[in-house]
């Protein structure tokens, strides 16, 4: 998938290639599990939160604990679709991400995606430390 670095935070520009598409050339609709995945790690990424780096030196890693999907159009071959990311809700060790995928003005797929910060090994749930969720707070579009 090629991904365009030069979109504004909470948006992403996806190429659609051949293995992202069924034998009828149609985006295969668990990938839109991926390209959400890439929009909220560019996110986090845009506020300067590598999830590399919160796993290794703050023990923290997000992981999904809801995801809610509705597929409206499809998307093909070589479509550019963007993916649309903002953050919809906030509680103690938990994010709700609200997303789209469109092709142009046409509304593809849109997600309500709820994470959880885990322990990087116990994998237990962790709050969010106060500089974090004051950042993520500061981005929220509540």
């Amino acid at each position: 998938m090629h991904q365009d670095r030069t979109n504004p935070p909470g948006e992403l520009s996806i190429r659609v290639y051949y293995e992202d598409t069924d034998t009828g050339g149609v985006v295969y609709y668990a990938n839109y599990l991926k390209f959400f995945e890439r929009g909220r790690t560019e996110w986090l990424r845009a506020l300067g939160m590598d999830q590399h780096t919160l796993a290794t030196q703050e023990q923290m890693m997000f992981v999904v604990k809801h995801a809610d999907i509705a597929y409206r159009q499809p998307a093909r071959l070589d479509d550019c679709i963007l993916v649309r990311t903002a953050l919809t809700g906030l509680g103690a060790s938990t994010i709700r991400f609200g997303q789209q995928a469109l092709r142009g003005d046409t509304l593809l797929a849109s997600a309500d995606i709820q994470v959880c910060t885990v322990h990087a090994l116990s994998f237990k749930p962790i709050r969010f430390s106060p500089s974090i969720r004051e950042l993520l707070k500061n981005h929220a579009s509540l």
